[in-house]
């Protein structure tokens, strides 16, 4: 267990957007992110707090009992649940404020996103203990390989990190395989060694941080699919305003080169990973009409 008298302890928490399984064709839904921000233990209460006002802001005090940020529900077209009806400017601004508070705090945020097609005939020499063509799966791995290399040498010596996941039981197993490959059955100068813990939340859907991952994914596959030509009939507000929200999220990266992997043929694995990766083209902002800050 973590012992933050020791540690600094930083939470990295994950959600995923886009999730059909092994469907690789999806026309619906062809891109897959998985994402979420991380939160150092200390900054974690006054996260809480500043997410519970803007929260009872938007609903003028009067929150309704069990509230929960659903972002399918917050940016469906005409609001859906506690949203249903309200005025889309006031959701949007919500978002904003919501993505905002993430800046705001200094948290940083991880993704991975790929376009499910570019894996349907794709092949990776690196033997791994999972399916290297499950999208999930896949980004699961790859982020175990980032956040390990934010916590060494971004956070500090005294930094530790833990990894907090939405549970799907249709990848449990083997996202229990993944984990005890990481830390235990790889070359010990692989070894995963910064992320010391793996945890599920008990309830996902009721954690802050879930939720604010769960938006933040939503909003990086609604960006791409505008960016890489599968929404062409969008509006231009709709365009500029995920667009805006990539920025926000994307400001909020720590490392947006790929983390390689060192060691025998994993230069495969680094190489399959490449050839997936979703990103947005190098002059995106320009496109958009968005100033970098």
């Amino acid at each position: 267990m973590l012992t933050q008298g020791k540690y600094r302890v930083h939470f990295f928490y994950l959600d995923e957007s886009g999730d059909t399984g092994a469907n690789l064709q999806d026309e619906q839904q062809p891109i897959f992110v998985l994402a979420g921000l991380s939160v150092a233990d200390k900054k974690w209460n006054n996260t809480k707090e500043r997410l519970d006002r803007i929260i009872s802001d938007y609903f003028n005090g009067n929150v309704p009992q069990g509230f929960e940020v659903h972002s399918n529900e917050l940016l469906s077209p005409n609001g859906e649940g506690p949203f249903d009806g309200h005025p889309i400017q006031d959701r949007l601004q919500l978002v904003r404020d919501l993505l905002g508070l993430i800046d705001e705090l200094g948290h940083h945020v991880h993704f991975f996103a790929l376009e499910k097609e570019s894996l349907v005939n794709a092949e990776c020499a690196f033997d791994t203990v999972y399916d290297s063509n499950h999208p999930y799966l896949l980004s699961f791995d790859y982020l175990i390989t980032y956040m390990n290399w934010h916590v060494k040498e971004n956070l500090g010596q005294s930094a530790r990190g833990m990894i907090v996941l939405d549970e799907k039981e249709e990848h449990h197993e083997s996202v229990e395989a993944i984990v005890q490959n990481r830390r235990f059955e790889v070359p010990k100068n692989q070894k995963v060694k910064w992320i010391v813990e793996f945890s599920y939340p008990i309830d996902s859907r009721k954690n802050p941080m879930i939720q604010l991952s769960d938006l933040v994914a939503l909003c990086i596959r609604r960006f791409l699919e505008i960016e890489k030509g599968y929404k062409p009939n969008m509006p231009d507000i709709v365009r500029t305003f995920y667009a805006e929200c990539f920025n926000t999220i994307d400001k909020r990266v720590k490392g947006r080169r790929l983390v390689e992997r060192n060691g025998r043929n994993l230069n495969h694995l680094n190489e399959h990973l490449t050839n997936v990766q979703c990103k947005p083209r190098t002059q995106w902002r320009r496109a958009y009409g968005i100033q970098r800050n």
